[in-house]
């Protein structure tokens, strides 16, 4: 594991993650998916978001590197790719609900 106060390829790779999880609705996206894989239509059906939407976001996500996607019965199944977003993602959750 790298030092962010000495590794700029390390803090780099950390920022291009934040950025992409920088928008609300990929952030929805990420909750989702640490909970289970799931189509456009699934992700579009919870989140109550256009479909292009939808799309646009995860397109971004998978550019990243974030969400990687297999094809299963000729739809598009979204999971993500890096396990420890989950971490991440609690650890959001708790710098905003107002405890230490």
């Amino acid at each position: 594991m790298g030092d962010l106060r000495l590794d700029l390829s390390l803090a780099t790779e950390v920022a291009e993650i934040i950025k992409a999880l920088s928008h609300p609705h990929r952030l929805m996206i990420v909750a989702h998916l640490r909970e289970s894989e799931a189509n456009v239509s699934e992700l579009t059906a919870k989140l109550g978001l256009p479909q292009s939407l939808v799309s646009q976001q995860l397109r971004i996500l998978r550019m990243a590197g974030l969400v990687a996607f297999s094809r299963k019965s000729g739809f598009a199944v979204y999971r993500l790719a890096r396990p420890h977003l989950v971490e991440l993602l609690h650890c959001l959750e708790g710098c905003c609900s107002g405890g230490n």
